[in-house]
Protein backbone atom coordinates (compact mmCIF):
# COMPACT_ATOMS: atom_id res chain seq x y z
CA UNK A 1 0.00 0.00 0.00
CA UNK A 2 1.20 3.47 -0.79
CA UNK A 3 1.06 6.50 1.55
CA UNK A 4 1.65 9.92 0.43
CA UNK A 5 3.12 10.05 4.62
CA UNK A 6 4.86 7.80 6.76
CA UNK A 7 2.33 6.33 9.32
CA UNK A 8 3.94 6.39 12.79
CA UNK A 9 2.85 3.93 15.21
CA UNK A 10 2.78 5.47 19.21
CA UNK A 11 2.49 3.04 21.86
CA UNK A 12 1.82 4.37 25.32
CA UNK A 13 -0.39 3.32 28.57
CA UNK A 14 -0.70 6.86 29.67
CA UNK A 15 -3.03 8.73 27.90
CA UNK A 16 -1.96 12.13 28.26
CA UNK A 17 1.51 11.01 26.84
CA UNK A 18 0.02 8.94 23.94
CA UNK A 19 -2.14 11.97 22.83
CA UNK A 20 0.33 14.91 23.23
CA UNK A 21 3.04 12.37 21.52
CA UNK A 22 0.49 12.03 18.85
CA UNK A 23 -0.55 15.44 18.40
CA UNK A 24 3.30 16.03 18.06
CA UNK A 25 4.09 13.69 15.60
CA UNK A 26 0.93 15.06 13.52
CA UNK A 27 1.61 18.08 13.45
CA UNK A 28 5.25 17.43 11.81
CA UNK A 29 3.17 16.17 8.84
CA UNK A 30 3.21 12.25 9.51
CA UNK A 31 0.24 9.87 9.76
CA UNK A 32 0.02 8.87 13.01
CA UNK A 33 -1.77 5.46 14.72
CA UNK A 34 -1.72 5.41 18.92
CA UNK A 35 -2.15 2.57 20.99
CA UNK A 36 -2.80 2.34 24.41
CA UNK A 37 -1.63 -0.93 24.95
CA UNK A 38 1.17 -3.39 23.23
CA UNK A 39 -1.83 -5.73 22.91
CA UNK A 40 -3.88 -3.70 20.91
CA UNK A 41 -0.88 -2.72 18.58
CA UNK A 42 0.34 -5.99 18.13
CA UNK A 43 -3.12 -6.75 16.85
CA UNK A 44 -2.89 -4.20 14.46
CA UNK A 45 0.05 -5.42 12.63
CA UNK A 46 -2.42 -8.35 11.18
CA UNK A 47 -3.29 -5.42 9.35
CA UNK A 48 -0.32 -3.02 8.20
CA UNK A 49 2.79 -2.19 9.55
CA UNK A 50 3.99 1.39 10.59
CA UNK A 51 7.11 2.59 8.79
CA UNK A 52 8.39 3.95 12.66
CA UNK A 53 6.78 2.75 16.40
CA UNK A 54 7.43 5.27 19.26
CA UNK A 55 7.19 2.60 21.78
CA UNK A 56 6.93 2.91 25.64
CA UNK A 57 8.79 0.03 27.33
CA UNK A 58 6.82 -0.08 30.76
CA UNK A 59 2.86 -1.04 29.95
CA UNK A 60 0.78 -3.78 31.59
CA UNK A 61 -0.13 -7.23 29.81
CA UNK A 62 2.84 -6.64 26.55
CA UNK A 63 5.44 -4.13 27.32
CA UNK A 64 7.77 -2.63 24.91
CA UNK A 65 10.53 -5.06 25.28
CA UNK A 66 8.10 -7.98 24.20
CA UNK A 67 6.62 -5.80 21.54
CA UNK A 68 10.17 -5.29 20.53
CA UNK A 69 11.49 -8.82 20.08
CA UNK A 70 8.48 -10.00 18.37
CA UNK A 71 8.88 -7.51 15.28
CA UNK A 72 12.59 -8.71 15.00
CA UNK A 73 11.27 -12.52 15.20
CA UNK A 74 8.73 -11.84 13.03
CA UNK A 75 11.10 -10.56 10.23
CA UNK A 76 8.99 -7.01 10.11
CA UNK A 77 11.77 -4.31 9.78
CA UNK A 78 9.99 -1.68 11.14
CA UNK A 79 12.39 0.97 13.32
CA UNK A 80 11.97 1.37 17.24
CA UNK A 81 11.82 4.70 19.36
CA UNK A 82 12.09 3.64 22.69
CA UNK A 83 11.06 6.46 25.12
CA UNK A 84 10.59 5.57 29.27
CA UNK A 85 10.98 7.24 32.21
CA UNK A 86 12.40 3.62 33.29
CA UNK A 87 15.85 4.69 32.52
CA UNK A 88 18.21 2.29 33.46
CA UNK A 89 21.69 0.61 31.36
CA UNK A 90 20.03 -2.65 31.13
CA UNK A 91 17.04 -1.25 29.67
CA UNK A 92 19.31 0.51 27.51
CA UNK A 93 21.65 -2.36 26.68
CA UNK A 94 18.33 -5.02 26.29
CA UNK A 95 16.68 -2.56 23.55
CA UNK A 96 20.22 -2.26 21.78
CA UNK A 97 19.95 -6.18 21.52
CA UNK A 98 16.55 -5.78 19.77
CA UNK A 99 17.54 -3.03 17.46
CA UNK A 100 16.31 0.01 18.95
CA UNK A 101 16.63 3.02 16.29
CA UNK A 102 16.52 5.72 19.56
CA UNK A 103 16.31 5.41 23.16
CA UNK A 104 14.67 8.48 24.73
CA UNK A 105 14.30 9.57 28.71
CA UNK A 106 10.50 11.06 29.43
CA UNK A 107 9.90 13.80 29.75
CA UNK A 108 10.82 13.41 25.89
CA UNK A 109 12.31 16.75 24.13
CA UNK A 110 9.92 17.03 21.26
CA UNK A 111 12.87 18.29 18.89
CA UNK A 112 14.81 15.12 19.77
CA UNK A 113 11.70 12.82 19.05
CA UNK A 114 10.99 14.08 15.53
CA UNK A 115 14.86 13.63 15.11
CA UNK A 116 14.55 10.23 16.30
CA UNK A 117 11.64 9.78 14.29
CA UNK A 118 12.85 11.29 10.49
CA UNK A 119 16.45 8.82 10.94
CA UNK A 120 14.21 5.75 11.88
CA UNK A 121 11.69 6.21 8.85
CA UNK A 122 15.01 7.05 6.44
CA UNK A 123 16.63 4.00 7.78
CA UNK A 124 13.63 1.54 6.76
CA UNK A 125 15.30 -0.39 9.84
Amino acid sequence: MHRDTSLVAVVDDEESVRKALARLIRTAGYEVEAYGSGVEFMLSLQKHLPDCVVLDLRMPVVDGFEIQRALRQSGARVPVVIITGDDSPENHHRTSEYGAHAYLRKPVDDAMLLDAILGAVHSGA
